[in-house]
């Protein structure tokens, strides 16, 4: 495994990043995929074994389940100074917003909540999921910044935003004396590269660690059309996110099938070795040994520029989906596709 500095921190996360969303209770969130503690310990172990350091939850994971099994295995097989543990937080509920529960309070709330799911005494990374319009960013950057200075969480992050909202964020951040954001975690991969626009120059300019989620597009770029998979049948946020584009999106997949055949690797490898080019850590999700191994190997295959370009010619625009495009407006909750079967949320 390589290591590599997450941004403007002092931390050192392996190349790839193990995602924590399908560990949890499959009977209590948003999931039915999901694995059982036992099975999740096991993959978490072998990431370990394996030299992956990095690990990217939420406590909207299962509801917190992901975040306990998670914080388990690590207190059980590895050194705390080790690891580098990234969650995330979600926006303020209707009734913390009725009952005047600022920010700054609802953010100390949910990271104590987090940390007592994963039975530890500080976040390294600590990720404000979601732009939130009915709290002002202030509170949010105040929030955060006073979990810094009390000792709970390292450093802060951001995912599912615009290139503009995180420069406004780190802009008041610095005026105010507050910690700036040190990560980015959105939606990037070979069949989903809007984050080229706008973002990636971004952090290019300001070493701002891009640690993209959906890095296989939800098994579609590690897999031909035609497999099948229990997460391909039954995850239908990823249905929304990638069947409206699949005729087009099958042609570079075929790409990195005939790739990975010249090389004599898994596809996994090709696509993640391709975002490896662009990004600091992909977070790739887990739930089986071998998806582990294809992360793990895809920091040791070189792709050239000719393979780079042949991945990357036939890719065409993509809408914004899922949360990147809830973030263009206000919704009501019930509206809302990262909403729906979240319940117990702190």
């Amino acid at each position: 495994m390589k290591y590599v500095k997450l941004g403007n921190s002092n931390l050192s996360v392996s190349k790839v990043c193990m995602g924590c969303m399908g560990f949890g209770d499959p009977n209590n969130g948003m999931h039915s995929w999901t694995l059982p503690e036992k099975e999740s310990k096991e993959i978490i172990k072998y990431g370990l074994d394996n030299g992956i350091n990095f690990f990217d939850t939420a406590i909207g994971y299962q509801n917190g389940t992901s975040e306990q099994y998670l914080g388990k295995t690590i207190n059980e097989y590895a050194e705390r100074d080790d690891i580098v543990i990234a969650t995330k937080f979600l926006p303020r509920t209707e009734e913390e917003i009725k009952n005047n529960i600022s920010g700054q309070e609802h953010i100390k709330q949910m990271a104590n909540k987090s940390l007592e799911n994963l039975g530890l005494d500080y976040i390294d990374l600590y990720i404000y999921h979601m732009w939130d319009f009915d709290t002002p960013i202030y509170d949010v950057l105040d929030g955060l910044n006073q979990l810094v200075e009390d000792g709970l969480v390292k450093y802060i992050g951001i995912s599912n935003c615009f290139a503009w909202q995180l420069a406004k964020s780190n802009m008041i951040a610095k005026q105010e004396g507050f910690k700036e954001f040190v990560s980015v975690q959105g939606h990037y991969n070979l069949i989903f590269r809007e984050e080229e626009r706008e973002m990636l120059p971004l952090c290019l300019e300001d070493n701002i660690a891009l640690t993209p989620y959906s890095s296989l597009a939800s098994g579609r770029l590690s897999r031909l059309p035609t497999a099948e998979s229990k997460r391909l049948k039954e995850d239908a946020y990823a249905k929304i996110k990638y069947d409206s584009t699949s005729t087009q999106d099958n042609l570079i997949i075929e790409r990195v099938n005939e790739l990975a055949s010249n090389y004599n690797v898994s596809m996994t490898e090709v696509a993640l070795s391709w975002l490896e080019t662009k990004v600091t850590s992909p977070i790739v999700g887990a739930t089986k040994k071998h998806h582990v191994d294809g992360a793990v190997n895809s920091v040791d295959l070189k792709l050239t520029d000719d393979d780079l370009s042949y991945l990357e010619e036939l890719y065409v625009p993509h809408e914004l989906v899922g949360v990147m495009a809830d973030n263009n407006k206000k919704l009501n909750e019930n509206e809302k596709v990262w909403m729906k079967n979240t319940k117990n949320r702190i």
